[in-house]
């Protein structure tokens, strides 16, 4: 898929998005307004995917290390074909298969159960080293927020991950600039990410997280190494009194904030 025709289907993930979290009264839709620009590109175009067969050997492995946004996982599932689109009504429902955080043993197309932040990467360098040690070709994608690289195990594993020279593994950065109740900057603030990546033996793509374009280029990018993109995105991405708005990392619009999004959302359809 050509990136219009990506852009169109995270428009559409976008609307559904926002509607599920306005009927289940629950959600982060900060960060996943952030992140599915990537999603998006990831399930559409660069994954090497069975939705029939989601634990097909020969598959590319993704992470959502960020394990709050699970609806924005669930949604591009859904609309990928791993679980049927009527199943997002269930979203946070007794009973349902979709919880607030991924679980692999419940949801086709989920890789590992992850929500206590810092656990994605580790768990993605052990499945690219796997992947060495028995030959497989398949590569390794995870997600992290950029708040969550304040996690010690994020940068344990960063090492091990170029001591083994895993260049089968591509670590994405969320870079929103917002983690729960703080901006970035008024916390533990990590940021500027590359130079440090570097600095431990990674190769760095710098991108715009929310430009199309620029996602595929950065995902579809291989080298010697393993490699880190920093996507700079956009908290509440497409929602204009969302956007960069720190609220906005698990509130859920009333019913005329509702209106107002979906109108400006499908305006842009």
């Amino acid at each position: 898929m050509q990136p219009n025709d990506l852009d169109s289907i995270a428009r559409q993930i976008r609307l559904r998005d926002l509607q599920a979290v306005f009927e289940a009264g629950a959600g982060h839709i900060g960060g996943e307004m952030s992140a599915i620009d990537i999603l998006t590109a990831l399930y559409f175009r660069v994954l090497r995917i069975w939705p029939d067969q989601p634990k097909h050997p020969e598959r590319d492995r993704f992470i959502l290390s960020k394990g709050h946004v699970a609806l924005a996982l669930y949604v591009t599932l859904a609309k990928r074909g791993f679980i049927s689109e009527e199943e997002i009504s269930t979203f946070l429902k007794p009973h349902s298969r979709l919880n607030g955080h991924p679980n692999c043993n419940k949801v086709p197309g989920v890789e590992t159960n992850t929500g206590p932040l810092g656990h994605g990467l580790p768990v993605a360098v052990g499945m690219a080293k796997a992947a060495k040690l028995t030959g497989a070709n398949y590569h390794t994608y995870v997600m992290t927020g950029d708040g969550e690289m304040q996690e010690g195990s994020n940068w344990e594993a960063i090492s091990s991950a170029a001591q083994f020279r895993l260049d089968n593994l591509t670590l994405i950065i969320d870079h929103n600039r917002f983690q729960q109740g703080a901006s970035l900057k008024d916390t533990n603030n990590m940021a500027p990410f590359p130079a440090k990546l570097e600095a431990f033996g990674w190769s760095v793509s710098e991108i715009n997280g929310n430009d199309m374009a620029d996602i595929i280029s950065a995902l579809e990018r291989r080298g010697d190494r393993p490699h880190c993109i920093v996507a700079h995105t956009n908290k509440g991405h497409g929602i204009s009194f969302m956007q960069d708005t720190v609220d906005w990392h698990h509130k859920v619009p009333n019913a005329e904030q509702y209106k107002i999004a979906v109108a400006e959302l499908s305006e842009a359809m």
